[in-house]
């Protein structure tokens, strides 16, 4: 999994945009032409998955606090955005490190807007999930900075995915499911999912992909994928929990290419029949 965070957000991380709590909400679907991504750029790529990284158990949660939400409004992309910075990357203290995190959480936050505006061809629908937890709950002390840099009004977002309607993700194994699919799309992809370090093992995970398969079924989504690295045991088994079986994965030349792990596709049918 992934890392969480609880604390208040410092004006100084917050670009100049999101200043403020509670600001305008995102409108879905609009059409224009996306911008490609570069390989390097994991966030734009839409691909990654931290899930269950590691097996140590830390904090635990008061699940009646929990709450599991679409994102709508920018603060609430922007602590999500806040999160996958803190996840996806490894930061030695140095100086101007903060600025250097601050810069990569904005490239992610204007990612985000885009994708869940529309601004990408190829997508129908995207939408951000987060899991969020009261600030009034979280332990002080070690959880300051995870509480700094991922609060919104409240709330501090601990843990965060993308769902994507769409017929394939870049640079990913495509599903096969259904076959013919086209304008009509009924297949979806989660990525960028992740929990805070620190709350993993409290069940976010599988609290995440339950509310991706209710959002992806009101959508109309019949078969639901996910990529996952080969070695990434937890994560493969959360998502066997949650319904997932393999179907494909990544030829060794294009994990090479890359510069990344090979990476298995698996698939969930959220159709009722399945017909594995």
């Amino acid at each position: 999994m992934a890392v969480l965070t609880s604390s208040s957000c410092s004006s100084s991380f917050l670009p100049n945009s999101i200043s403020r709590p509670n600001l305008r909400i995102i409108c879905p679907n609009l059409k224009t032409n996306p911008r490609r991504s570069s390989k390097s750029n994991k966030f734009q790529s839409l691909t990654y998955n931290q899930l269950c990284t590691n097996d140590k158990t830390t904090i635990s949660l008061d699940t009646s606090a929990i709450d599991v939400s679409v994102a709508v409004a920018e603060d609430e992309i922007w602590a999500s955005a806040c999160l996958r910075v803190r996840s996806f990357n490894s930061f030695k203290q140095s100086f101007g490190i903060e600025d250097h995190k601050k810069y990569l959480a904005e490239l992610e936050f204007e990612a985000s807007k885009e994708r869940i505006a529309g601004i990408r061809e190829g997508f129908k629908r995207v939408c951000c999930i987060n899991v969020s937890y009261p600030m009034s709950r979280m332990p002080s002390g070690s959880l300051d900075e995870l509480c700094s840099a991922c609060k919104y009004s409240d709330r501090v977002v601990i843990g965060t995915l993308d769902i994507n309607q769409c017929v394939r993700l870049p640079e990913e194994i495509t599903g096969k499911r259904p076959e013919g699919s086209g304008d009509d799309v009924s297949r979806a992809y989660l990525s960028n999912v992740c929990v805070a370090e620190e709350m993993q093992r409290n069940g976010l995970g599988y609290l995440l992909v339950s509310k991706s398969k209710i959002v992806a079924q009101e959508w109309g989504i019949t078969d639901l994928y996910v990529h996952v690295a080969f070695e990434n045991q937890p994560a493969r088994k959360l998502y066997e929990k949650c319904g997932f079986v393999y179907e494909s994965d990544e030829p060794a030349w294009q994990a090479r290419y890359l510069n990344r792990p090979r990476r298995l596709l698996l698939w969930s049918d959220l159709s009722g029949k399945c017909n594995a």
